[in-house]
């Protein structure tokens, strides 16, 4: 049985993640990553999944070295048939932040000096009270957290969880307009037309225009979502 879990999500601080960098403008999109609302849903740090007791604690409290292991720690959540889409906004507002930091060479290369430049930089962020939405699939009952962090402030966020009714599942040409992953979409859907959001670590893909299997929610027949989706990577 198909248990299709709607999460929605309500920001109590301002979250910040560079989605693009404009000069000295860092912009964040109001688009949550999938492989970002699964670190911070805590997914890849259960217990159910094979992760090494060393690697747990390494990635709670201290990162070694900065490579993104997204293969090896989302691999075991298809295994386990659990996937979370990415996020949309229902509503949101933008923060401006100014920051300013000191020329620290004489520090970092051991070099006097007697100058003192100020830079600066702005981070565009999404504002505490901005609400988004996502769905978690899964093949058996899930105990979400109440509340995460995300980004890179580690972001105070209160999540409230709603689980679907049986989906009802129709096979055809449909328009997704929830964002989507395509790497986990493309090799089981026909792909027709979309809008790119770009996002690292891989651009997510709304507005969708495809055709194969997907859910039609019963409690908005507007949301459609497609059917088998599954975290894929690039070789």
């Amino acid at each position: 049985m198909t248990l299709i879990y709607h999460c929605q999500l309500e920001l109590h601080d301002s979250l910040y993640y560079a989605t693009r960098e404009i000069g000295r403008l860092y912009e964040t999109e109001p688009v949550l990553h999938n492989y970002a609302l699964c670190y911070a849903l805590g997914l890849v740090d259960s217990e159910i999944y094979s992760t090494t007791v060393a690697e747990e604690h390494s990635y709670r409290y201290f990162c070694p070295e900065q490579v993104p292991k997204y293969e090896e720690h989302l691999t075991p959540l298809n295994h386990q048939v659990i996937y979370v889409t990415p996020a949309r906004a229902v509503n949101h507002t933008a923060i401006l932040n100014t920051w300013k930091y000191a020329n620290n060479n004489y520090h970092v290369e051991m070099e006097k000096t007697q100058k003192n430049i100020p830079s600066f930089g702005r981070t565009k962020e999404i504002a505490p009270e901005s609400r988004f939405e996502f769905f978690v699939i899964s093949q058996k009952q899930l105990k979400l957290p109440k509340w995460i962090r995300l980004g890179k402030w580690m972001s105070k966020a209160e999540l409230i969880v709603e689980e679907l009714r049986q989906p009802k599942t129709t096979e055809g040409l449909f328009t997704c307009t929830h964002p989507l992953n395509p790497l986990d979409v493309m090799f089981t859907n026909q792909v027709l037309s979309y809008d790119v959001v770009n996002m690292p670590p891989v651009s997510l893909i709304q507005n969708v225009q495809m055709r194969g299997t997907y859910y039609q929610l019963n409690e908005n027949k507007q949301i459609k979502i497609p059917v088998r989706m599954a975290y894929r990577f690039r070789s």
